[in-house]
């Protein structure tokens, strides 16, 4: 059994270069693999390995400064869900492109996940699903809006469209695990909005924490590892993904005939180029070989 950690912290590091070195060496040490971000507003990720080693990175983690108080999400997976360990440099831990946001300094109000059908049930609160399209085609809350954006940094151009939509409303906003639901939050009160929430935990919380019977989640949570999605009791869902566009997949996508495993679904296959096509086809047949042989080929990347 694998354990699988999502966590975030911001903070604030005046040197994250400083960081990345010493945080890689402990992540190798425990034979831990996954992403981690390290930015001048703090770090963010998911992270997989034995129990030791996690628990080492963590230790770790909450050493860094501003970090004491860390808070993850834990789930498990049968298989090691990432090929690799990538530890990175990057400007925001969570990319909106807004430099005067700053959860630090400020956010919406936190919503316990046994508390948030309560909230959103109410007739003058909308909800806000702050995820990208793809992550929301495979589910979400019910009557949730969905802005459609294809990146979080869309996010502040379409509220500037479509925040006359929402005058007297008060606003609840929810995401995976919380962290982006941080600056969107602390951006809509930026812009005058005085009653706005969030889902503390985010989806992963809920899915843990809300009994399915009581539950106002509908479909699956994606993941940004190779379980692909999670259901109620973050047990592992059925969505696939597609290695060429890097999109969730239905298991009704798969079916379609435009859907070549590795190559095209339902959401690239008019995006892609004979080349490409040809290419991702060769990709394939390594992954195959590779598995045929009982090794791991590194993974497919978007192309």
């Amino acid at each position: 059994m694998v354990t699988v950690a999502a966590l975030y912290r911001f903070t604030r590091f005046a040197d994250p270069d400083a960081l990345r070195g010493p945080l890689r060496e402990v992540c190798v040490a425990g034979g831990v693999r996954g992403s981690l971000l390290l930015a001048p507003e703090g770090v963010n990720g998911t992270i997989a390995g034995p129990r030791a080693g996690i628990d080492a990175v963590l230790r770790h983690i909450r050493g860094l400064p501003g970090c004491a108080d860390l808070e993850w999400k834990e789930s498990h997976a049968d298989e090691m869900p990432f090929g690799r360990l990538k530890v990175r440099l990057k400007r925001e831990i969570v990319t909106m492109g807004q430099p005067d946001v700053d959860p630090v300094r400020d956010t919406g109000t936190y919503v316990a996940p046994e508390d948030w059908n309560a909230l959103i049930s109410e007739p003058d609160v909308t909800v806000i699903d702050t995820r990208n399209a793809y992550e929301v085609a495979i589910g979400s809350f019910d009557g949730a809006v969905d802005p459609g954006t294809d990146a979080f940094g869309d996010f502040p151009g379409w509220w500037a469209e479509n925040a006359h939509r929402f005058e007297g409303q008060r606003i609840a906003m929810f995401c995976t695990g919380g962290i982006r639901c941080e600056k969107s939050t602390n951006w809509l009160k930026s812009q005058g909005v005085a009653d706005v929430y969030h889902l503390k935990g985010g989806i992963l919380d809920y899915l843990e924490r809300v009994p399915e019977q009581e539950s106002l989640w509908r479909g699956e949570c994606f993941v940004f590892d190779d379980r692909v999605s999670v259901g109620h009791g973050l047990r592992v869902g059925a969505a696939s993904l597609c290695h060429a566009c890097r999109r969730p997949l239905l298991p009704e996508d798969t079916l379609r005939p435009d859907f070549e495993p590795g190559v095209q679904c339902r959401h690239c296959a008019a995006e892609r180029t004979e080349g490409e096509r040809a290419r991702f086809r060769e990709r394939q047949r390594q992954i195959a070989l590779a598995k045929a042989r009982g090794a791991r080929h590194l993974g497919p990347e978007a192309g």
